[in-house]
Parts: C-alpha cells; structure tokens; sequence
C-alpha cells in the first residue's frame, strides 16, 4: 500500500494499471480491498486509484480533532486526488463511497470527468435502512463500549446478519471479517469511526447534494442491484433521471456490494462506460 499524508492524517492507497484514471471509494466498515476483484480486471487497461479513506476499517488513525463528517470525508477525498495530481478522474463510489461522489461534485471539483455511483446512500436514506441505522445507533456509546459491541463481528453468524453485513454481501464474508479487525482491535480507530457515526447522525447533506446533481455536465452512470434491500432500487432511477447525462444499469445475483459480489461484470460495465465516454458517446 502506498500512502499520502493529508490534513487530516496519513491515507493508504493502491494504484494499479495505466490508462484512464478511475478514482474508488469504498463506504463504511470498509477498506479498499472492496475493489480488489474489479480491480484485477480494470487495470489491465485503466488506472485504478483506490484509497482507504477513514470509515472505520482503516488501519492509520486520523489526527485527533479531524473533521470526519461526511462532508468532511469529501473534502478528504478532493485533497487526497488534488495531492496526487490526478486529472480527467472517472469517480467511482460504492454504498457510503456513493454519497461522498454527490458530495464531491456538489462541491464543483473540476478533475471530475465522469461519475459512477454503485447502490447507494442517497436522499433520505442516510443512515442506510435497518443496516445503517443500527451501526448509527452504535455509535452513541462511548469509545470503549463500542469496541466492545464490534467484537460480536468475528462470529460469521453475527456478520450475516441484516443488521451487519448479511444484506450488504452474499459472497463476501471473509473481506467483511477482515473490515471489522481495525475497530475491533485499535482504540485510536474506535475513537475516529465513533465520530463518523455520530457525524452523520447529527444530519444528512444528501437531499441537497442529490439537487446538485442536476449540474453535473459529465457522463454519469448508476450501477444498482437489483432488488437491494438496503439501497432502495428507487434511489438508482431517480439519480440516473437527475443527472444530465445519466443512465441506469442494474445487475442480478448481488447485494449492495456489486463489486464484491460480481467483480467481472461490474468491471466490464465500467469498462464499456468509460470506454463510450471516451469515444463521445
């Protein structure tokens, strides 16, 4: 893993490939192992920038008093691209890694070429349905008493359970076993993923960032599962309808996580995307 040190604190990442550049972020409780599959198959032509930002499955503690709003993890996202000078970024985001693209393009980052969002956070499904407010609502105990809660993760039977990662993944339960070691074992981590939850429970910028869609003049494509039962199907037609130059693919046989569940074939819908803008398309 290679690393940068921002504001906020030291960010690991990997880049892999040549080629159109491809920015992905990962959503909450994990780490950018999520793309890991995707990412085997994009960099054959593409480069793959994936960072793991600090969302609760990070192994590098944020320095004590950044700010770990959402709106605060985007900026995150905008300095970590600007630091390594990427341009012309397709900004790929899965489940939380989707809410904080709306939140980069509201805020007008111009080395934003196009967009994909992956199922989900958006409008008012912040925190996500019975999965993210039940992770929320951990986050109001205190510090050491969340860890204490976080160490049910590592029986699988608690991970399959709809209040973890049950409804997230089908297939991947060995990478979410591997999400939860951080917070369960770092007190540094406890500390900055508790104010995430409770950032977030403090209020939802979505409904707004969602509006600021409408002003996004790039390609943009909206990959849902369909039938999700945590990222409302719903959700995927109305930001496909909101952004100018939208369009909705939906995929069986996965959960939220397309790009753990089914890797090769949300790599090859990027890879026709990016390919089709590149072309004008």
């Amino acid at each position: 893993m290679a690393t940068v040190e921002l504001e906020a604190g030291t960010i690991e990442y990997t880049d892999a490939g040549e080629g159109p550049v491809l920015v992905l972020l990962h959503g909450l409780m994990m780490d950018a192992s999520l793309w890991d599959g995707a990412v085997a198959e994009l960099s054959r032509d593409h480069r793959c920038v994936a960072p793991t930002l600090p969302l609760g499955a990070h192994r590098r503690a944020m320095r004590p008093g950044a700010d770990l709003s959402l709106e605060g993890v985007a900026r995150l996202v905008a300095e970590f691209v600007d630091r390594l000078g990427l341009r012309e970024v397709t900004l790929v985001g899965s489940d939380t890694g989707g809410a904080l693209v709306q939140l980069v393009l509201r805020d007008g980052a111009a080395w934003a070429a196009r967009a994909v969002l992956v199922s989900c956070e958006a409008f008012d499904n912040l925190p996500a349905r019975l999965t993210g407010r039940t992770l929320v609502l951990s986050g109001r105990l205190p510090p050491w008493l969340f860890g204490l809660f976080m160490q049910q993760m590592r029986l699988r039977a608690v991970r399959r359970l709809p209040i973890a990662f049950g409804w997230l993944t089908a297939r991947g339960d060995a990478t979410a076993a591997r999400w939860t070691e951080p917070v369960r074992t770092r007190r540094d981590v406890r500390r900055d993923t508790v104010a995430l939850l409770r950032a977030v429970a403090a209020g939802n910028p979505l409904p707004a960032a969602a509006e600021a869609l409408r002003g996004f003049g790039g390609p943009a494509l909206v990959v849902w599962a369909s039938g999700d039962r945590v990222m409302p199907p719903e959700h995927g037609r109305r930001l496909a309808e909101l952004l100018p130059r939208g369009r909705l693919v939906e995929v069986d046989g996965t959960r939220t996580l397309v790009p753990l569940d089914r890797p090769d074939r949300f790599a090859a819908i990027v890879r026709e995307f990016v390919g089709e803008a590149a072309r004008g398309g």
